[in-house]
């Protein structure tokens, strides 16, 4: 999500009807806080988009052929992916239930009306505001576990044991969580990265990306990445660059005071 100091929100389209993508787009030119990032034309490209952008924002056709609306939303759940707030349109009424049942933040008719429009954008922005008044990290403040001193890494045929300060990041591939530190890099016991960071001090590590877990005293660079997005290089052997997700980029600001 993109931080609320800029007082706009990304925002993706898709419906396999260019007209009524094109209108969409036009009448959301009126809300100077809505920032239309990507348009897409159907629920494959929608899942795409959604996962590689993260938007705040996701207007999203019901029908469409292959994968429906309704279809990208269950879809990106399956992913574990970092969801945006839905607003669903239909020429016909009967989705309604489904789409609230599935928490979407609005349902409407096409033809889109402004008026109407306007009251969702208005529900977007009182969301917006709500969460961005909500404590940083609060999920894992209530998360009572013990935190860990020493992690677990398994290199090849030898468990090696190391200070949970020294890792430098941890990323999840296909469910199994690699651990890297300065010197070493291995596989975790861990099965999630949730697991793994509720037993980790949380003032120092942080959740980068729905992949990444990032020590912060490991960053190295700040890198501006695309659509006013960030990357942080850190401190391990191959200095590698990892992505900032929307959702994470205030969170970043406040850690760093960018």
């Amino acid at each position: 999500m993109r931080d609320r100091a800029t007082a706009s929100f990304s925002t993706v389209i898709v419906d396999d009807e260019q007209l009524a993508s094109d209108e969409l787009a036009w009448l959301l030119k009126d809300f100077p806080d809505v920032e239309v990032v990507a348009t897409g034309r159907n629920g494959v490209e929608a899942v795409d988009l959604i996962e590689k952008l993260e938007p705040d924002l996701a207007f999203l056709d019901v029908q469409m052929p292959g994968l429906d609306g309704l279809g990208v939303i269950r879809k990106l759940r399956e992913h574990d992916a970092v969801l945006p707030r839905f607003v669903l349109s239909t020429a016909y009424d009967q989705y309604a239930v489904e789409a609230f049942r599935l928490e979407a933040l609005d349902y409407l008719l096409k033809p889109v009306d402004r008026t109407r429009l306007a009251e969702t954008i208005e529900r977007a922005r009182r969301h917006f505001q709500d969460l961005a008044a909500e404590p940083p990290e609060n999920a894992l403040e209530s998360v009572k576990t013990t935190q860990r001193t020493k992690l677990m890494v398994r290199n090849g045929n030898r468990n090696l044991i190391v200070d949970a300060q020294e890792l430098v990041y941890a990323t999840i591939d296909s469910g199994v969580i690699t651990l890297v530190t300065s010197t070493i890099e291995g596989q975790s016991n861990y099965k999630t990265l949730e697991e793994l960071q509720a037993n980790l001090d949380p003032g120092l590590f942080w959740r980068a990306h729905r992949s990444f877990v990032v020590n912060i005293n490991k960053i190295r660079e700040v890198v501006p990445w695309f659509n006013s997005s960030f990357q942080v290089k850190v401190d391990d052997k191959k200095g590698t660059e990892i992505p900032v997700s929307r959702v994470q980029t205030r969170r970043l600001r406040e850690l760093l005071k960018l």
